[in-house]
């Protein structure tokens, strides 16, 4: 193998796989034709020809070696959340001065007055486009370009700043994200960053690959990025955080069906690791899935021995993945009916193989993967790839083998990735928050509408498939006024938001305990248990539940119960 130069990154005819390092890379070192990337000590990317990737790619690699592809989960009330009452209190008067907030997403409209100080000049730090090909990358990254305050303080001075620094957010949602943590007070708008004292910095991630898109069965137009992609964005925003000597509050509002719904995921363990470092602080957003009738669990009755699982499939869905992960120890195969009633007998579960399952009366193509035993979750995986899925009822009937319980879950992909017409008739929105959401150490949040107190209609909920409490704390994310791409304000609403909001809060939090001093070692998990001993809960609800966590953020409960440390 050799070292990654950078031009295989974004070229379509490589495909990247994330792998455990050293653990895996013995496997690879077969590879005459492959490229390593060292990620940290204990990760890497390896780029091998696209021709490689094929029905096999699973037996032979293992599902987690190929990069999961997530979406931005999203497309009033900082007095609700107590921080315009902190903010009377002269000595609390806390607006993120000296911290820095991390956004990894697509980018920012860095020429939006709200990202300006007065003379002009950026509240960007730094931001690094993985977009735009150059020399000018992060380091050890081998691609994308790093642009500097100054660099974007010039492009501000000239009459055509893209021709400077033309890095844009084409979509809106990290131009959102941004000015919900840290944009300026616009009063004749009613606006106000979280923080409007942070410094901000960026990182606009590439798109994923055309290769693993239509691996996944994600349709070409869809917004999405690769793991592996966000994972170099967390190092980034680590080190550039680390190089300026500041602490950071970090943003995630991204997420994907995809993967074993708890720590498992290589990501997911990075960004549990990386929650770990002192001075750092990791949100994530819960996702918009409660709703969308996209999970499936049930319990296999043992005198029965099998569960039928009815899916309706829309007109002109042009093809999908439907994961099946079954608790250990229990051991499960599958039947198939076609909305034209013709059947796949069961398909008996065998050590890392694979199958191609044609129709005779339709045109639909199933590659099935059983893994008994997944790498990292331990747990049973039957990964089921869709083309051309004729529309109607498909019905499976889930067959259970062992002397314990039986319990399974079924996902489909998350919204974006797959039309709303297709879904489970007998869903379950429980165990739907996104996957980077079931990461242990991070702040997960829900969203609710301050009006009313009512939970957000359409947010996904707990707990993790192994039972950890997820989210932690529910925060403002409904008709929140949000800067949008014409330079205006429009209202927002879910999960995005409110973990936009989160991070302002725990900015607040390490500017009060870092910069003024008060508790100069502090990290994701004393940030997420101040907000939780501070949360307003309802009498008449058992906390922690799998809707509101711990319950609703209220950042002067936080400060009062600490007022003989202050």
């Amino acid at each position: 193998m050799i070292p990654e130069t950078g031009e295989r990154i974004f070229n379509n005819d490589y495909v990247d796989l994330f792998i455990h390092f050293p653990r895996d890379l013995e496997y690879f070192e077969r590879f005459t034709d492959a490229t390593v990337q060292l990620l940290d000590l204990m990760t890497a990317v390896v780029r091998i020809p696209s021709t490689y990737l094929d029905n096999s790619t699973i037996s032979k690699y293992g599902y987690s070696a190929v990069p999961i592809l997530s979406g931005i989960v999203d497309q009033a009330d900082l007095e609700a959340s107590g921080i315009t009452r902190l903010r009377n209190i002269p000595n609390l008067n806390l607006r993120g001065q000296g911290v820095l907030i991390g956004i990894l997403d697509t980018g920012i409209d860095y020429t939006n007055p709200i990202f300006r100080y007065p003379d002009n000049t950026t509240k960007i730090a730094a931001l690094w486009d993985q977009t735009i090909y150059g020399e000018n990358y992060s380091t050890n990254t081998y691609y994308g370009t790093e642009y500097t305050r100054e660099q974007i303080n010039q492009a501000l001075q000239s009459q055509n700043p893209y021709e400077i620094v033309p890095s844009r957010d084409e979509i809106g949602h990290g131009t959102m994200l941004a000015g919900i943590a840290a944009g300026n007070e616009v009063p004749e708008k009613g606006f106000s960053g979280v923080t409007p004292d942070a410094e901000l910095v960026i990182v606009k991630l590439k798109p994923a690959k055309q290769n693993l898109k239509d691996f996944w069965k994600i349709p070409t137009d869809a917004v999405c990025y690769q793991s592996n992609d966000i994972a170099f964005a967390l190092e980034y925003l680590e080190i550039t955080a680390n190089k300026l000597g500041r602490p950071m509050s970090i943003c995630v509002a991204l997420g994907s069906s995809q993967g074993p719904h708890d720590n498992s995921l290589i990501l997911n363990y990075l960004l549990s690791l990386r929650s770990e470092n002192l001075n750092f602080t990791i949100t994530i957003a819960g996702g918009n899935e409660g709703n969308a009738r996209r999970h499936y669990y049930s319990v296999i009755d043992p005198s029965i021995g099998y569960d039928t699982v009815e899916l309706k499939v829309g007109n002109n869905e042009k093809g999908f993945s439907m994961e099946l992960w079954g608790d250990s120890p229990g051991l499960f195969a599958m039947d198939i009916t076609s909305p034209s009633g013709e059947y796949i007998s069961r398909i008996i579960p065998r050590v890392n193989e694979y199958f191609k399952v044609s129709f005779i009366f339709d045109n639909t193509i199933i590659l099935i993967d059983y893994q008994v035993v997944e790498a990292q979750s331990g747990d049973q995986l039957i990964l089921l790839r869709f083309s051309d899925p004729a529309p109607g009822i498909w019905t499976f009937h889930i067959y259970g083998k062992g002397d314990l319980s039986l319990s399974f879950h079924i996902w489909l992909p998350m919204d974006g990735f797959i039309s709303g017409d297709t879904f489970f008739l007998k869903s379950d929105p429980d165990t739907t928050l996104l996957s980077f959401a079931n990461a242990t150490e991070p702040i997960t949040v829900t969203s609710y509408n301050t009006a009313n107190d009512s939970l957000y209609l359409n947010v996904s909920k707990g707990y993790t498939r192994t039972g950890n409490i997820k989210p932690e704390i529910a925060a403002p994310g409904v008709n929140i006024t949000s800067p949008n791409l014409d330079q205006g304000f429009s209202p927002v609403s879910g999960t995005s938001p409110a973990a936009a909001f989160i991070s302002g809060v725990a900015a607040i939090i390490l500017e009060w305990g870092i910069v003024n001093g008060n508790l100069p070692l502090i990290k994701t998990s004393d940030v997420k248990g101040l907000m939780i001993r501070g949360a307003r809960r309802d009498p008449t609800l058992t906390y922690p539940n799998q809707d509101w966590g711990y319950g609703i953020l209220n950042v002067y409960h936080i400060f009062e119960s600490l007022r003989s440390s202050i």
